[in-house]
């Protein structure tokens, strides 16, 4: 399985695309969120991903640098059905509040013929906490993260033989899901900015967490790989090292910070 991540930049960042990513495995690609514009109709083929070869787009929240490059994948993907180039259907899973808003939102930005399309073969579906759906070959587990900005899911993915994969969303992992991310193989986790840092970026004001916050937490759960992401962008240069000497101090397994469209091979079955 490779894990591709499109974006690791928070909401406001500019230096790089907000966060994002996708899984590609058994010839199936799950996008996850999209970030906040039409940059990612350029990530997605810089990381060699067809946008005609996605039918299965997983949205966390509602938050603008999660949501609006959804519209703009719909656009595309409708575009394309309608030339007669996009084969077969697309399906965007979340909660209630998102679907109802993309659904209001393609209604009123997209063409009619385009606007048409859904509940045909661009589907908004749905989920409550604990409700699942398939991505890229394997089983997804949502999550409700209880956020007191907006109404956001997790997710947990089986890896195949014991091995969970766990997205932990835009905010610190709850306490709630905790029993499910405790021992993943491997975990996304956000991190604002250093704890060093904290009184610059004022993490805690926003929500987020710290590579310090985020470390322990995934020692604590014995997570065996830990990326971090979601990240100020005042470093890029010097990012890794920054991030990695402070988060080596709390966490003893494998720690990533990646940049823009790098991506990491994961055993899977």
């Amino acid at each position: 399985m490779k894990l591709t991540i499109l974006g690791t930049g928070n909401a406001i960042a500019t230096r790089c695309y907000n966060t994002c990513f996708a899984v590609q495995d058994h010839g199936q690609t799950l996008l996850v969120d999209a970030g906040g514009g039409n940059a990612i109709l350029k990530r997605l083929p810089a990381a060699g991903i067809s946008i005609n070869g996605i039918h299965t787009l997983f949205v966390t929240h509602k938050h603008i640098d999660h949501l609006l490059g959804v519209i703009w994948i719909i656009r595309v993907v409708t575009m394309n059905m309608l030339k007669g180039i996009y084969d077969g259907e697309l399906t965007i899973y979340s909660h209630d509040e998102v679907t109802a808003l993309l659904a209001y939102m393609s209604e009123h930005l997209l063409t009619g013929k385009q606007a048409a399309l859904i509940g045909k073969r661009l589907h908004l579906v749905a989920l409550k906490d604990g409700e699942g759906f398939t991505g890229a070959g394997h089983k997804i587990t949502v999550f409700d993260i209880h956020s007191t900005k907006a109404k956001q899911f997790g997710f947990v993915m089986d890896l195949g033989g014991g091995q969970r994969l766990t997205c932990c969303g835009d905010e610190p992992c709850p306490q709630s899901a905790e029993t499910l991310a405790a021992g993943s193989a491997w975990m996304l986790h956000e991190a604002f900015c250093r704890y060093s840092d904290r009184d610059i970026y004022k993490p805690y004001d926003k929500h987020h967490s710290t590579v310090k916050d985020a470390c322990a937490l995934a020692e604590r759960l014995k997570v065996q790989n830990l990326i971090l992401y979601h990240t100020e962008d005042d470093h890029l240069a010097d990012r890794k090292a920054l991030y990695k000497a402070e988060g080596r101090q709390y966490y003893s397994g494998r720690l990533e910070i990646p940049d823009d469209l790098e991506g990491f091979y994961i055993p899977s079955n």
